[in-house]
């Protein structure tokens, strides 16, 4: 019987393949979901960095990565040592699959997971042995009955998605489409293929598109162990992805498992299988209890065996494995890796890393290298990186350094603590708006600890120091900023400020500096950019200058107190200097020398658009306008300070004060609302203006008495 049922299944399988070979070839592979095709257990960071001819000493710890990225010590407990480095990932969560994938789909890659998705990382568990076909009903049955109601996306646009694959940085993992030009390749060029494999997306096809959408939008829920990164999609993004994958639809459906007409296996006899089968030593699902014990030993004794006592020609290393033996479809330079690996494990303890070596690690097993480059290793390969491109047209002066995500040489000691948790985990933390490709979130479980491996890794050979002792002085501050400015040192000729884009190419704006940026590697960069950041275009500007330090902490002053400070010369224009109650949505109390009022003019704008100015000289209430206020850019100007107008309209002039007045400065409320203290012929006097409709209500109260009376024009 079982024989009959497995010849039923090859041949229907061998007519299943012809079907989908026919299907694609009509398409001329120009789809994603049309990649050639991996025959192998593909681990992007193994096939990028490992070669059939490079030596044993070099190849063993292509091995190491293999065997944590396919997961051997969820079953094989490794020596203590080497626990902490071997520590399997997390593997899918399978709560709700019944809902993402229909049964015809789980049955196919349950059974034969290197045909559905070729280049699985999911080993094959049934060699076609009697019971196998009723063991993987059973599992189909269990998981499909685990469902969930996936939040309802918005229905996505096809070409929108087309375009954002391959744009945000999809492509630098996953294949390009064949049939898609990227930005700097001229129309009558030949598009270079990659010559890497590509991670395979081909469950893709089989996906509820709404269930699509939502893992595009929220992967780190279902993949945990961070391989699919969120990109920082909006629901819009995520569902015209998810639309733009189904149009390659190429599902293939079970007709084999039909023609076995299997009975109905029962869930509960499914549930016995994921746990005898040891699918919990990868997956999570909320129904099952884990067989491991968190020692990686299995509960069920003599089921597998810890990687001390393993032999490299048997079990998964085995030429052919029985059911129930993991099956990973390995090419021959992955079982000479993980032999070696293993040799390496059984005869001596771990080797103690450095901290750059553990950044190596975690950089490899989260495939950091296929965008950054970091110690000579790593980057995008031409063919993937042509898709990088930027959404300023300023910015292709730049090259490379516009539209590649950049090198990560000495980032740990240039980013500040908090600046390493935006742009891992948070928000607002991109400082470079003009690049298209986004950096993505692969969880903070899988990623903390670089933070502390990469200060320790790049902490300068000899550190420079900067003195920080003089933020707060003022003339520090406008002191840096004019050596920002266009006749200081023209900094704003490539960098903008706040709102205010460069006067030339937009690299980062200087806005968050001081909290994104250690001040020692600010002064180090600025004395020598060339050699502490290679292949900026930033000019070493500092040389021969006697005040190169002074200078240096003037400009990181000035960038600490830049929230309020005016803008460098070249950014600014008069318009910024426009004090804009209505716009603030709050009281402004401005002193300066204003027109009609004199040298001790203290103004107030009122978001309503009227506004008065009080003398603090004579202590009286001098003009009231309406529409716009004061223009304070004369406060900022070195030379002696001329008196500013109003610059509204139905400007008035008030009476002058009758009797002797002591001006005694002035208390403001809750509200923003002034209140002028002065004393008359000995007699304590508090003076209020407020809007009302037509002008204003004057309150003032004398010895505690008050009066009234209204002010208009």
């Amino acid at each position: 019987m079982s024989f009959i049922r497995h010849s039923a299944f090859v041949i229907l399988h061998s007519a299943l393949l012809l079907a989908a070979f026919l299907l694609n070839a009509s398409s001329a592979r120009s789809h994603p979901l049309q990649a050639e095709p991996i025959n192998h257990a593909y681990v992007f960071n193994f096939d990028q960095f490992y070669l059939d001819q490079d030596p044993d000493e070099h190849v063993v710890s292509g091995g190491f990565l293999l065997l944590a990225e396919l997961n051997c010590t969820a079953c094989h407990m490794a020596p203590e040592s080497w626990q902490e480095r071997l520590k399997a990932k997390p593997g899918p969560n399978l709560g709700g699959v019944g809902s993402r994938l229909d049964a015809d789909t789980l049955w196919l890659m349950i059974r034969s997971p290197q045909h559905r998705k070729k280049g699985t990382q999911m080993p094959g568990l049934f060699a076609g042995e009697e019971g196998d076909e009723e063991k993987v009903e059973a599992l189909v049955e269990f998981l499909s009955a685990s469902k969930w109601d996936a939040p309802q996306m918005p229905a996505g646009d096809v070409e929108r998605g087309k375009e954002l694959y391959h744009k945000v940085g999809c492509v630098a993992c996953h294949e390009p489409a064949l049939d898609v030009r990227p930005p700097k390749v001229a129309a009558n060029a030949e598009v270079e293929k990659p010559g890497l494999g590509s991670v395979p997306i081909a469950l893709a096809d089989a996906y509820d598109v709404n269930a699509l959408a939502y893992f595009l939008h929220d992967p780190l829920s279902m993949r945990p162990a961070g391989r699919m990164p969120d990109m920082r999609l909006s629901k819009q993004e995520a569902a015209d992805i998810a639309a733009y994958l189904h149009v390659g639809r190429i599902a293939e459906k079970a007709t084999a498992r039909a023609a076995l007409k299997l009975p109905p296996q029962g869930i509960e006899k499914g549930r016995e299988v994921f746990q005898q089968m040891n699918c919990v030593a990868c997956h999570t699902l909320g129904t099952v209890v884990p067989a491991l014990a968190g020692s990686g030993i299995p509960a069920e004794a003599g089921t597998t065996k810890r990687m001390a006592d393993l032999a490299p020609d048997k079990g998964c290393l085995a030429e052919k494995q029985a059911s129930g033996t993991p099956r990973f479809d390995l090419n021959d330079l992955q079982k000479r890796a993980l032999k070696l690996a293993l040799a390496a494990i059984q005869k001596e303890e771990a080797p103690k890393l450095t901290a750059q070596e553990k950044v190596d690690w975690q950089m490899s097993r989260l495939n950091c290298y296929a965008c950054h480059d970091r110690e000579g290793k790593g980057g995008p390969e031409d063919p993937r990186a042509q898709f990088f491109g930027v959404n300023d047209p300023g910015a292709e002066s730049l090259g490379q350094l516009a539209h590649l995500p950049p090198s990560l040489d000495k980032i740990g000691r240039k980013l500040t603590r908090g600046w390493f948790e935006k742009i891992l985990w948070g928000k607002d933390g991109s400082v470079r708006p003009y690049m298209d490709t986004r950096m993505p979130n692969f969880g903070r479980e899988q990623t903390e600890m670089m933070i502390g491996w990469l200060n320790e890794a790049d902490v300068a050979e000899k550190p420079v120091t900067i003195d920080v002792s003089g933020l707060g002085k003022h003339h520090r501050a406008e002191a840096g900023r004019q050596l920002l400015g266009a006749k200081g040192l023209a900094c704003v000729a490539c960098h903008g400020l706040k709102d205010r884009k460069s006067l030339g190419p937009p690299v980062i704006r200087l806005t968050h500096t001081v909290e994104r940026i250690q001040p020692e590697y600010f002064k180090e960069l600025l004395l020598n950019p060339q050699v502490t950041q290679l292949g900026t275009v930033m000019p070493p500007m500092f040389v021969g200058r006697k005040k190169a330090d002074l200078e240096i902490e003037s400009i990181w002053t000035y960038l600490r107190e830049v929230e309020g400070q005016p803008l460098p010369e070249g950014l600014m224009s008069a318009e910024d200097f426009e004090l804009k109650p209505g716009k603030a949505k709050r009281v402004i109390v401005f002193r300066s020398f204003i027109e009609g009022v004199g040298t001790h003019a203290i103004g107030v704008g009122f978001p309503s658009g009227v506004n008065a100015a009080f003398d603090g000289k004579t202590s009286r209430w001098a003009l009231i306008w309406k529409g716009r206020f004061l223009d304070a850019m004369s406060n900022w100007q070195e030379r002696a300070m001329p008196p500013i107008k109003p610059l509204g309209t139905a400007v008035k002039e008030l009476p002058p004060a009758t009797g002797e007045r002591v001006f005694g400065g002035y208390k403001v409320g809750k509200d923003g609302v002034p209140t002028f203290l002065y004393r008359e012929d000995g007699q304590q006097v508090e003076d209020t203006l407020r809007p009302v409709k037509n002008g204003f209500e004057r309150s003032v109260k004398i010895n505690g008495k008050e009066t009234k009376e209204a002010l208009s024009w």
